[in-house]
Formats: structure tokens, C-alpha cells, sequence
């Protein structure tokens, strides 16, 4: 009998991904990873109630579970990460450094030690082997599939990795939760940054990098307002300027179109314009999960988890670097996101941090 370590988060769909695999006759072992220690506005440690679902969830399916601690890893090779990304003035995604760095890291070679043959989580995803080599492909769901999320992925980490929720719905996943009767059948969703939560985003940040006020301006420099950090703002944003209603201008809203980090100056345009959109972007450290193609292609794209896919031709500098041409111009793309390629089939071939925009 084969031993999987599942990632029990205290959320549905690792709860049902645990009981999937014992019902295909795996002996499997729960696993809650602490990664975030800190309390919320309130003084609540959402961790906390997250690992007792977990634990009620194990005893409920009769696995055996663990706790592991890696809330310094997370500091050192994500947090740090997230906060000088925003410093500079860009929009990073932790997310997906959160699956690289800990999730297919620490914790594979923490089951790995228990003798385990695989690692298992609740992502929407799924795994195929071929040819002698493990390939990642969209999930059933596509309303749900998080294979953006998984981009950073090697050979190896996917070899010792099962996703059970491949082929199924959400919804079907919480009916098998009812049916069990586990805790988590009706836990909603997790939502934005893992170590956030529903906390209001801008005030955590400012917990960690102090507000420094500046000038808001249109494109042609005429100031139209105030700000509290640029590093608060991200590009595309309309909600939380404050500046509506300045006369001369259109009744239309206010868009984020650009930021400068080095005077502390965000940018902005009363109504769509073309500054906002990109023909080509440069990105950087592109990871392949599978074979490195060797010249010019067709393929898609997602800029951000949930954008629909978008044709584009992928021109090699070298192989650790592309260019991407999109066939329509992309609106609102944002360096510090990860740019990830897919084939009309739905495999993913990885993806890449964005690291400049041409307009």
C-alpha cells in the first residue's frame, strides 16, 4: 500500500482530496502546515480554528495527522519576497512563491522523510504522465482550476505529487463533504493573500511599510490629489483615490495608470486610455515544467488568476527570458505578476515573473 501525506488547510477541498484517496486504497496522512502566526485586527489567529477543522476532519476519516511549523521559512523565502516587491513598487503574487517555496519544498521533503511515496493537495489541477515525463493540466472545473497557481513546478515535485480533485466540480466536492459530514462542508472559500485573510489590505501593509504621502497626477502633470504610499496602489486600480468630482475633468472614474517609486508619484486618468494597455511584455526567470521549445510559437496566456486565456506568440531572448506579443492588446498588466503559458489543450508549460510592459 502506497502512503500519501495530503495538506490538510482546515478547508473543504483538502478535506475531501484526504477521503478520495483512502477511498482508492492509499494510506494516508494529514499534515497542517502553520505558516502564518500573526492575529488579525481582532486579535484572532484564523490558523488556529483552521487546524482544529483539520483535526476534526482526520479523526472523522480515522487518518493519522501532524503539525508542522514553517511560519520562518514563509518570513524568509515569502514575506520578504512580498514586501520588497511592494517597496519597489510593484504587484507580487506570494501565492505561487507560497507553492514553490513551502508547500513543494519544506513540506514534500518533511512527507518524504515519513516514507511517504506522495504528497497530495486540494488544488483544481491535474497530472499526466507521458513519454516518461509528468505533464500539468487544467482541471475538470475550469471555473476553478489553479494550475496558475502551481506554474513554478519542476519534474520532480509533480512526480511525487497527486491532485484527486482533477476530474470533479467544487460542487460535487462540497456534496461528498455533506454526504461525511465534515466540518468543512459549508467553510467558505479562502480568499486573497493567504497570510492576510479578510483583512483590510492596505492597513496590514502599512503595518510593515509606513505610509509616505504624495502627489496625484494626471498624464499631463496637473496634480488632481493626494496619497498615502504608492506602494498601496496597483495599476488598473479605480476604488480608493478619492478624487472624484474635479472640475475640467469628465464624470468618469479614475484609473491607476501608472506609479513612480522614485518621486512618489501615482498617476492617473480620468476614464480608459491607451497608457493603460500593453502590446508586448519582457518576462523574466520563466520556469518550464516540462520540455524548453527551442524557437517562435503560438500559444496562450494568463497574466492573473481567472483572466481568460489570451492568444500570444512567445519570442525567445533566451530561455529563461521571453518576449510575449499579445494578438489584442492587454489592459491593466502589472510587473511582479507571473505571466503563464498554455497550449490549446490546456497544458501548462509554466510561467514567468512580468518584468516589463510596451505599450
Amino acid at each position: 500500500m502506497k502512503t500519501v501525506v495530503v495538506g490538510l488547510s482546515g478547508g473543504v477541498d483538502s478535506s475531501v482530496a484526504a477521503y478520495l484517496l483512502k477511498q482508492q486504497g492509499y494510506n494516508v496522512i494529514g499534515v497542517f502546515m502553520l505558516n502564518w502566526e500573526e492575529q488579525d485586527n481582532s486579535g484572532f489567529c484564523t490558523a488556529e480554528q483552521d487546524f482544529e477543522d483539520a483535526k476534526r476532519v482526520a479523526n472523522k476519516l480515522n487518518i493519522p495527522y501532524y503539525t508542522v511549523n514553517y511560519a520562518k521559512e514563509y518570513k524568509e523565502r515569502v514575506f520578504s519576497y512580498f514586501l520588497d516587491e511592494y517597496q519597489k513598487g510593484y504587484t507580487p503574487n506570494p501565492d505561487v512563491l507560497c507553492n514553490r517555496e513551502i508547500k513543494f519544498g519544506p513540506f514534500l521533503d518533511f512527507a518524504l522523510s515519513l516514507g511517504a511515496d506522495y504528497i497530495a493537495t486540494g488544488h483544481y489541477c491535474k497530472r499526466v504522465d507521458r513519454d516518461g515525463k509528468v505533464y500539468l493540466y487544467k482541471s475538470h472545473d475550469k471555473n476553478k482550476d489553479q494550475t496558475y497557481f502551481l506554474n513554478q513546478l519542476n519534474q520532480f515535485q509533480l512526480s511525487k505529487t497527486l491532485f484527486p480533485l482533477a476530474d470533479i466540480d467544487k460542487s460535487e466536492v462540497r456534496q461528498i463533504a455533506q454526504k461525511l459530514n465534515l466540518v468543512t462542508a459549508q467553510k467558505k472559500d479562502s480568499t486573497g493573500i493567504c497570510f492576510i485573510g479578510e483583512r483590510n489590505f492596505r492597513q496590514f501593509l502599512k503595518n510593515y511599510l509606513p505610509a509616505q504621502p504624495g502627489l496625484i497626477k494626471d498624464l499631463q502633470g496637473n496634480v488632481v490629489g493626494k496619497h498615502e504610499g504608492v506602494m498601496y496602489y496597483t495599476i488598473g486600480q479605480r476604488r480608493g483615490l478619492d478624487i472624484g468630482g474635479k472640475i475640467g475633468y469628465d464624470l468618469d472614474r479614475w484609473f491607476v495608470v501608472k506609479k513612480d517609486v522614485k518621486t512618489n508619484t501615482l498617476y492617473v486618468n480620468c476614464g480608459e486610455c491607451e497608457e493603460m494597455y500593453s502590446n508586448e511584455i519582457i518576462v523574466t526567470d520563466f520556469n518550464w515544467i516540462t520540455d524548453t521549445p527551442t524557437k517562435t510559437f503560438d500559444c496562450f496566456v494568463k497574466l492573473r488568476y481567472r483572466q481568460p486565456d489570451q492568444a500570444v506568440t512567445v519570442i525567445f531572448i533566451d530561455n529563461k527570458t521571453l518576449k510575449l506579443k499579445f494578438k489584442t492588446k492587454q489592459r491593466a498588466v502589472t510587473v511582479g505578476q507571473f505571466a503563464v503559458l498554455y497550449d490549446a489543450e490546456g497544458m501548462c508549460y509554466g510561467g514567468g515573473r512580468i518584468n516589463e510592459l510596451v505599450n
